[in-house]
Formats: C-alpha cells, structure tokens, sequence
C-alpha cells in the first residue's frame, strides 16, 4: 500500500496510508470481472453461432446489434426501475435476465428464436449497468471516486481480455458451450451482489434500497452533466462503435494485414487502456476530473483521426494503442464526474439511464455513419470524422466546471 506524508504542526511529517477500498467495492470489483468474462467468452463465437442457422453475415451481425439497440429501448425503462426498487434488485434482476436469456440461446432452434433471447438480454443488461453505476456512486468515498471508476474499468478490461481466450477454448466442445458458461458466470455475480453487497455498515446508507432521485431538470441545468452527455455519445461512437465494426474492415481492406491485424488492434488498445488506468483514476482524485477528460479525449480524439492515415500494420498499432490509452485516461475521470454531479444522497436511475443511452446511442449510429463516409469518401474521412467528434467533445469540456468536490470553481 501506498504511503503519502502529512506535514504537522511541528514542521515533521507524518505517514499517510491511502485508505484500502471498501468492502462492497471490492464486491462489486469481483462482479464486474465475472460479468466480462462472460461477456468475452460469447462476443467470438456468438456471429458464427448465428450462421449455422443458414443465414448470412448481414443477418449474424443483426445478432450483435439487437443487443445494443435492445439496451437503448429499454434505458428509460431501467432508469425508472431503480427509482422504484433500489440498486441492487435491479442490478441482480438485471443479471438474472441476461442469465436466463443467454441459457436460452444455447438451446435456441432457429434464428428468430436466437434473435429474440439475444434482444431480451439487452434488456436485462442495461438494468445492471445503469444500476452498478448508481451502486458504485453511492458506495464510494467521494474523494476516491476516480480510484474507484478506474478499478472497476481495470476489472472490466481485465475479464474482458481473457474471456475470449477461455470462450475460444470452450468453442471447441461445441458453440452452444460458452453460452451456458457465461449463463453460470452471471448467476454467481448475481448471487454475490445479492447475499455479500451491503453486509456491513460501510454499505452506506440506501446501498440496496430506492432513495431520492435527482430531477433531470436538475441534471440537465448543470453544464457538466451536459458534456458528459455529449463526451459520453463520442466515446460511444468512436471506442464502442467505430472501434469494433469500422478499424477491423480497414486493417483487412485498406492495409490488406489479414484479418489477425483486427485482433491486434484491439489487443494492443487493451494494453494502452490498460497503462492508462493504472493512474488515471487515482489522478483524477487529486487534481480534479476536468483535465483528465479534456485530456483523454484530445488523445483519442487524435489517434483516432490518425488511423485513416497509417499505411503500415506498425503505425496502426502504434495509433490504436494511444487510442486505448486516451481512452483509459478519459473514462474513470467521465465516470466520477458523472458520479459527483449526482452525489452520494440520491439516486441517479433517469440520469445515469439517459447517460448510459448516450453513450448506447453513439455506439449504434458511429458504426454506420462512419460506414457511410468510408463508402463515399474512403476510411480517412471516417476516421477524420470520429476524431473531429472527440476533439469537440474536449472542446465543450473546456467551457464545462470542474466537478470534484472542493474544486467545483476551478
């Protein structure tokens, strides 16, 4: 653990030790990496799955995006739920929905049917992000909410990374396999969240009840609830969109690098995150969150613009891997901003759902714009175009007040 000093009265210096996490924080840091790992034992095997229903590559990619448009629709609806029910009944119904919808895949006889288990778990994973958000503000100290934002990322990336390779494995004894695996993964969180979350004191007050909730007229008056809306739809667009769909085809159709240069790109963005996250939310406690946004998204905001100007699989990788970086420092920062504009006394269901569609909302329409400039034009105006998007988001950060408490002047 790490040790800071504390000048005293007498001019000598005292140790300090930063204080260790919570108890439910680390709960909730456990959930969050079995959720991923989940997650990343599907993601490769879900579009191949798909077309042993004889259908083609357009229909398997309907498969991925009802996901995302399903947790869309239903944000406002998961928004209220927590009004209503509390954090954490929404949070393990939530993972119980994905659960039972992704064991329901795995026995799925036709396309329609496969189409339909998948949408009903955007449902249900919406609940449980929106809700662990809200779970995560009101249980974290809000001096170490950035600390806190960039250890649940870091569980996040962490399952994340490895749940491919372990689902990869798992595809060999069959395609059905990693959905029953990832089924079992989401009933142990939920099961985690429901009996250890909330145990002790140190829960806080409401950790698993309904409490207040923040108006959103409250919440749209405040100018930095306002770019986080706007940073939160670029980043959806350019790191949870343009991302996953647009850097794969120009790897394979513009550098010609085989379609193992995709998978590179991504790993190499996952360590940049990786090194990025390893401060950047304890960065954001003591400075504040204002420059670790605007920071975040100019880097990027700048990689991003400049990956539809690499002619070489070595500067694409090198430009990804900042990409991942600028990406690490923005999002604990953007998450404990978002986080102090709520506060810890109320809850955030209709705020925290219409910044989660935000960001949902970005990751659905980059895709496609960015498709449609590539057709047109060619990759370098996609790519110009997302990067000119982040690089706005930073601008309009800059208008916006500092957020972390005892420097919202600043």
């Amino acid at each position: 653990m790490r040790e800071t000093t504390r000048e005293t009265a007498s001019g000598s210096h005292t140790p300090l030790r930063r204080p260790a996490l919570p108890r439910d924080i680390k709960v909730m840091l456990l959930a969050a990496f079995l959720i991923a790992l989940g997650f990343g034992l599907v993601a490769p095997v879900l579009p191949q799955f798909a077309t042993t229903f004889d259908v083609g590559a357009t229909a398997a990619a309907v498969i991925v995006s009802i996901f995302a448009f399903m947790r869309l629709a239903f944000a406002p609806a998961g928004g209220a739920l927590i009004g209503k029910l509390g954090e954490r009944t929404v949070y393990v119904s939530g993972l119980l929905i994905v659960a039972v919808s992704t064991a329901a895949c795995a026995f799925a006889q036709d396309y329609w049917q496969l189409l339909i288990f998948r949408g009903l778990g955007g449902a249900g994973s919406v609940m449980f992000t929106v809700a662990a958000m809200g779970l995560l503000i009101r249980l974290a100290p809000p001096e170490s909410r950035g600390r806190v934002s960039g250890a649940y990322s870091s569980a996040f990336l962490l399952g994340s990374v490895l749940g491919p390779v372990v689902g990869g494995l798992l595809a060999g004894f069959g395609l059905r396999v990693p959905f029953l695996a990832y089924a079992a993964a989401l009933v142990l969180a939920a099961l985690l969240v429901r009996f250890q979350l909330g145990a002790r004191p140190s829960a806080g007050p409401g950790a698993g009840t309904a409490a207040p909730a923040m108006p959103m007229r409250e919440a749209m008056a405040n100018p930095a609830y306002r770019a986080s809306l706007f940073s939160g739809f670029s980043n959806g667009w350019a790191v949870f969109g343009v991302r996953m769909a647009t850097v794969p085809l120009f790897a394979v159709a513009v550098l010609q690098a085989g379609t193992a240069s995709a998978g590179w790109a991504l790993a190499v963005f996952a360590g940049g995150n990786a090194v990025a996250l390893s401060f950047s939310g304890r960065l954001a406690d003591r400075i504040g969150r204002k420059p670790l946004i605007t920071a975040g998204l100019a880097v990027t905001g700048l990689a991003t613009a400049s990956i539809g100007l690499t002619d070489s699989l070595a500067t694409f990788l090198l430009v990804s891997a900042v990409a991942g970086f600028g990406s690490g420092v923005l999002n604990p920062a953007q998450q404990a901003a978002v986080g102090d504009i709520l506060g810890q006394g109320r809850s955030g269901g209709k705020v925290l759902a219409t910044f989660q569609m935000a960001a949902d909302a970005g990751a659905i329409v980059g895709p496609v714009l960015a498709g449609v400039l590539a057709d047109a034009f060619g990759y370098g105006w996609a790519f110009a175009a997302t990067g000119s998007l982040l690089l706005l988001s930073a601008a309009w950060w800059l208008t916006a007040p500092e957020t972390l408490p005892g420097r919202q002047a600043a």
